[in-house]
């Protein structure tokens, strides 16, 4: 091969490598883009623009429906990136795509660029990555960051809630669980301070015998945080709460391997209580977009 061809080699080799990091900072497929603009189009179609957002947000979720769940896919091997994926969905995933979906639908913004703006928002602590800490792995942590920015309200201890106190340190004490905290144990550290804090506030939960007597007060929309009895965990499960014809308040989530997103034969009480960690809930609002 010549200098040149061997330079010309060399270039394109860097252009290439140049242009997947730029365009990695957003990390989807076209599939994803697809599926955000289907539910735009319907959104269009239904005119869902008008509803309140909770509403909204509850047809965003229905449309989910027969999703296949799929777990770990907005980790990455390397730089911390905002990753989407949309074809399958875990609880949380789920939970966050809808919302940004949702808000956006009230915003009147059909932008897919705008949905993964919407997605940093929700997904990071302040609503900006700066790296793999700054995400809100904690749920708990999750419903505080979102409702001191106004996006939702925690209205656990409005609606009935009990004071919640454990000390959370599961993501430091399982370190070796987490590829990320293997990589960078300097990792550890931060996560410690974000537990520290987490175990410092005052929180409120709802106990699982107490949810049928306070199921009214609960709304189709509601985001709920299951919380468990598992040492240094909070949350181990979410989903949104919906009313059926039986009156009573069943869950619409992404269950786990193997299921896809469907809504529960048990009404929310007793689905609680028919799984042996999960003790109670934390229930969360969502507030409109400022000035919608």
């Amino acid at each position: 091969m010549t200098p040149v061809r061997i330079f010309l080699s060399k270039l394109v080799l860097f252009l290439l490598l140049f242009s997947t990091i730029t365009f990695s900072q957003n990390a989807y497929e076209k599939s994803d883009s697809l599926v955000c603009l289907s539910k735009f189009r319907f959104a269009r179609a239904d005119s869902l623009s008008g509803l309140p957002i909770n509403k909204v947000f509850i047809e965003v979720a229905k449309s989910f429906i027969g999703t296949p769940y799929a777990s770990h896919t907005i980790e990455t091997p390397d730089t911390e990136i905002v990753k989407v994926h949309l074809s399958g969905l875990d609880c949380y995933t789920f939970i966050e795509s809808s919302l940004a979906i949702a808000r956006l639908i009230k915003e009147n913004n059909y932008s897919f660029e705008k949905y993964i703006n919407e997605i940093e928002l929700l997904r990071y602590r302040d609503g900006k990555l700066s790296g793999w800490t700054s995400r809100l792995h904690y749920f708990s942590d999750w419903i505080y960051d979102l409702s001191r920015r106004e996006i939702i309200e925690d209205v656990t201890g409005k609606i009935g809630g009990v004071p919640y106190t454990k000390k959370i340190n599961f993501m430091s004490s399982h370190s070796g669980a987490y590829p990320e905290l293997r990589k960078h144990p300097a990792y550890v550290d931060s996560i410690e301070n974000i537990e520290s804090e987490i175990s410092g506030r005052h929180y409120f939960f709802i106990p699982q015998e107490s949810i049928e007597k306070c199921e009214n007060k609960i709304i189709s929309g509601d985001i709920l945080g299951i919380t468990t009895d598992i040492p240094g965990l909070d949350i181990s499960h979410t989903a949104i709460a919906i009313r059926m014809n039986d009156g009573r308040i069943h869950i619409l989530h992404a269950p786990n391997v193997g299921q896809k997103v469907q809504i529960s034969s048990l009404p929310l009480s007793e689905y609680i209580k028919s799984h042996k960690h999960q003790t109670g809930i934390m229930v969360a609002r969502i507030l409109p977009p400022e000035g919608k």
